[in-house]
């Protein structure tokens, strides 16, 4: 596995403090090598800013919403456009979501899947999956 891809409503738009792990847990999943992204059924617009600016600010290497790619969750599209972003094959990738149809229908799709209800959990994984080290 060399891709992680994260939804953001319900996963990366919590409390300030899950945040920062979350940005913790980025930077050293891409200190490890791993390309990483947020996808997301966000219709874009402006409204979408506070998304966007996680690829902004270097926190992860591309955000996809689908109000601009033109495709939603659970569709494999939106997970063929997400790897194709980080320029990895959908069986290189791995999508944290908290809804169980997005992660069924990506483990379907060729990914691996984690089911996202609280960042202890999650980052175990994310860490267990890709062998980074570290406190998050």
């Amino acid at each position: 596995m060399r891709g992680l891809i994260v939804d953001y409503v319900g996963v990366l738009d919590g409390t300030d403090e899950d945040q920062r792990r979350w940005k913790e847990l980025f930077a050293a999943a891409k200190a490890n090598g791993v390309a990483t992204a947020i996808l997301s059924n966000d219709a874009g617009g402006e409204g979408a800013e506070p998304i966007r600016e996680w690829e902004y600010n270097g926190i992860v290497d591309a955000v996809l919403l689908s109000g601009e790619i033109g495709t939603e969750k659970p569709a494999v599209e939106a997970f063929a456009h997400a790897a194709e972003a980080i320029d990895l094959s959908m069986n290189d990738c791995v999508l944290v979501d908290d809804s169980i149809l997005n992660v069924r229908a990506a483990v379907e799709a060729g990914l691996v899947g984690i089911l996202y209800q609280i960042f202890d959990r999650a980052s175990i994984e994310v860490c267990s999956i890709f062998d980074i080290e570290g406190e998050f």
